[in-house]
């Protein structure tokens, strides 16, 4: 008769990474890997002048032939969903319930979600300028892409994108696994916040700051409501104003923005 027992450590390799090494794993592979980058550009740029003379463009034009642009534009968009995918996986059973993204409660989420916007969105759009004047941040051009006939619906898949890979791992993950580990929620919190600055320091100081106030108003929301819907949908409507807003306002103010 065959033997179809497991073999010793069978069971243990099989059983999920300890809080800790989970968050390690898919923060290296996301927005840790970011964060990383992130520090690095903000250096660069503090070595090159100051930084209110300088641009940094999101979503910038991947090739010169229309095609290719939209495929590997595309392909930026669907890459980075693979680590969501694998903090779901790790977080085990039941958590799309957990999160509150069963769906339950769509007009709560929708109206959170943009009450939220609307709070965090006209206070960053001042720190933003106010940053800028100061030299403390770059410019940002919120679209490279040019007027190709593609252009919005990219930016409205990269706005999706962004929200959903940002608040599923930076929130929902990390509170899960953290708490998982025993973590006192300030210490959660400020981890959270951190990391959230840390991977827009290529922005400058200003979307450092910017975005670790946000951070801590997101966690203290999401730990309130216990839903993360709310998030997601405030931080689409603040990408996707950003991202087809700040070309229409340059086109109705010329010279207001580089």
């Amino acid at each position: 008769m065959t033997d179809t027992a497991r073999p010793p450590g069978a069971a243990a390799a099989l059983r999920p990474a300890r809080p800790g090494v989970d968050v390690l794993l898919v923060l290296g592979v996301s927005l840790g890997q970011s964060a990383v980058y992130s520090v690095l550009s903000l250096a660069d740029s503090l070595t090159r002048g100051p930084l209110n003379r300088q641009v940094q463009t999101l979503n910038p034009q991947q090739n010169d032939r229309a095609v290719f642009d939209l495929v590997e534009q595309l392909l930026a968009i669907a890459f980075p969903l693979v680590p969501v995918l694998l903090a779901f996986y790790l977080m085990g059973p039941g958590v799309l319930r957990r999160t509150g993204l069963d769906l339950r409660r769509p007009g709560f989420d929708v109206g959170g979600g943009v009450l939220l916007a609307a709070c965090i969105g006209v206070p960053g759009l001042a720190l933003y300028f106010g940053a800028v004047a100061l030299g403390l941040n770059l410019n940002v051009d919120t679209s490279g892409i040019g007027p190709q006939w593609y252009a919005v619906p990219v930016l409205v898949l990269s706005a999706a994108r962004a929200a959903v890979q940002e608040e599923v791992i930076v929130v929902a993950f990390l509170v899960d696994r953290l708490d998982a580990k025993g973590w006192r929620p300030w210490a959660v919190l400020l981890t959270s916040a951190l990391l959230r600055g840390s991977y827009h320091l290529y922005q400058g100081f200003g979307g450092f700051v910017g975005n670790a106030v946000m951070g801590v108003v997101f966690v203290l929301v999401y730990r309130r409501w216990g839903r993360l819907g709310p998030l997601l949908v405030a931080h689409f409507v603040l990408d996707l104003v950003s991202f087809i807003g700040y070309d229409v306002l340059r086109q109705l103010a010329p010279g207001l923005l580089p």
